[in-house]
């Protein structure tokens, strides 16, 4: 069977991932490139939490082991793969006083998703005028956070071979097929419909483009590859993968949401790209034949 399923998808939000604030300032998430540009990023835990959220698996029983100031959080140690789909999907670790740490690293993976237009230093400024209106006498609260419209790219890559299949206590247990291939679709359906919700927002994530496939390999061909150069898509970055090697080629599909580039003439003739709609459907068909 072909193990190794990859995308790597460009989504356009605004301002979503905030980290630690100080006094009345309420930094996003950013690193810094070699150019000394800032970009600000969702983190991979961030697109996580929303994924597993919105499947509606985010009930896997969880239990704090340790002693005193030391107990952690951990999924609950009867908590199997056959029963909760999110540690079959993104993996466990289970401790225990005196037992060996029984662990599962994760079926899927996310990158970060990283803004592909640098960070200019927008800010918004916050009061809470509207309640302080209310109230003769009361000053307004007076707070800023840092903004930033943006395109953003991530990956992901999922090892196929590895869904429903566990070793627990030296025996293997596995799911159904059926439920495998069910698993994975409705990643996929949230993948293509994920929105996150932030400081009384909620943002978009869904893709306007999204290029992988099913592989042989499981290499995340098309991370770090996706770029823009003022609202133009980078093409011929895009092109050199696919003419790396025969097989990514012939299974790679692309969707694109029409019309989001400035370069989308050139996209549509040079990449021939479906829907978006279209490559999700195109990869879940793909999926079926997998575990066929």
């Amino acid at each position: 069977m072909k193990k190794g399923l990859t995308m790597s998808l460009i989504i356009e939000c605004g301002s979503a991932n905030y980290g630690e604030g100080f006094g009345n300032i309420t930094p996003l998430k950013k690193l810094t490139r070699g150019s000394g540009e800032s970009y600000s990023y969702i983190s991979r835990q961030a697109l996580r939490y929303n994924i597993v959220q919105q499947m509606g698996c985010d009930n896997t029983p969880v239990e704090a082991m340790g002693s005193g100031a030391k107990k952690v959080l951990q999924f609950h140690s009867d908590a199997d793969i056959i029963t909760y789909p999110e540690i079959d999907l993104f993996g466990y670790m289970k401790t225990d006083s005196g037992e060996k740490a029984k662990t599962r690293s994760a079926v899927v993976r996310l990158s970060n998703a990283i803004a592909l237009e640098p960070y200019t230093g927008d800010t918004d400024y916050l009061t809470n005028m509207g309640l302080a209106a209310r109230k003769k006498g009361t000053d307004n609260s007076i707070a800023q956070s840092e903004i930033h419209q943006s395109f953003y790219a991530y990956t992901i890559a999922i090892d196929l071979d590895r869904i429903g299949v566990d070793e627990v206590d030296g025996k293997e247990i596995s799911i159904e097929k059926s439920e495998k291939v069910n698993r994975v679709k409705k990643f996929l359906d949230t993948v293509m419909f994920l929105y996150r919700d932030i400081k009384g927002r909620r943002e978009n994530l869904s893709p306007v483009f999204v290029i992988g496939g099913i592989y042989d390999r499981k290499n995340p061909f098309f991370e770090n590859r996706l770029q823009l150069f003022k609202g133009n898509l980078k093409i011929d970055i895009i092109k050199q993968v696919l003419d790396s090697s025969d097989s990514i080629k012939e299974n790679t599909v692309i969707g694109y949401l029409k019309g989001t580039f400035r370069n989308d003439k050139d996209i549509i003739e040079q990449l021939k790209p479906v829907s978006v709609k279209g490559f999700f459907e195109n990869i879940k068909q793909k999926v079926e034949e997998v575990f066929q």
